[in-house]
């Protein structure tokens, strides 16, 4: 797919919104990719994934024991690539604030991950749920993401294949456009601040 077909799919979902959005890095920012619009629609869900799936170089692609995801995010996209991939797709939850498996999801030690996410903004979120994989036993060789956010900027320490990278000036509470400061603030992400 091409980066154009991409947004398509994303503008023919309604999930490319604009306003003044409080994302969940907590930074502002005047568009909001709403992935689980795109994402709601199954079959749009799987070509996504496959078309996801074909970033990953080979020698990674054939390494890939499992697929985790972050909740809630990365739910969709990741049962998704694990479908194209042939692979068992699990997910990370936060119930204190840190990620774990839960629901029985368990990974043996040196259990080769694939990272899930649907969008990348600063890598926060990513970077704690590599850790965790790591706390649980696995090792994450990569990670791939529907948006890259972060013009590829973020660092997450291991190698990274986005479908699509969208710039969207993102910017710090105090650093806030006048023209963005005079809308009404939004919060959709899945972090609570």
């Amino acid at each position: 797919m091409t980066d154009e077909e991409i947004l398509s799919e994303f503008r023919a979902s309604e999930a490319l919104l604009e306003g003044h959005f409080k994302l969940s890095s907590g930074r502002h920012s005047g568009h909001y990719l709403q992935c689980a619009r795109v994402l709601m629609n199954a079959e749009r869900a799987g070509r996504l994934a496959f078309a996801l799936t074909q970033k990953i170089p080979r020698d990674i692609r054939s390494r890939i024991d499992v697929v985790v995801s972050p909740a809630m995010g990365g739910i969709i996209i990741g049962q998704e690539m694990g479908r194209a991939l042939g692979k068992d797709a699990m997910f990370l939850e936060r119930p204190d604030g840190t990620f774990h498996l839960r629901r029985g999801f368990r990974l043996e030690p040196g259990t080769k991950v694939l990272m899930v996410e649907d969008v990348v903004t600063t890598g926060l979120s990513s970077r704690e749920a590599i850790a965790a994989i790591g706390r649980e036993g696995g090792e994450v060789i990569a990670e791939v993401a529907l948006v890259d956010r972060s013009s590829g900027a973020a660092d997450l320490g291991v190698p990274f294949f986005p479908l699509v990278d969208i710039n969207f000036p993102t910017y710090a509470e105090d650093e806030l456009p006048a023209e963005l400061a005079a809308v009404e603030l939004t919060k959709p992400g899945s972090r609570q601040g």
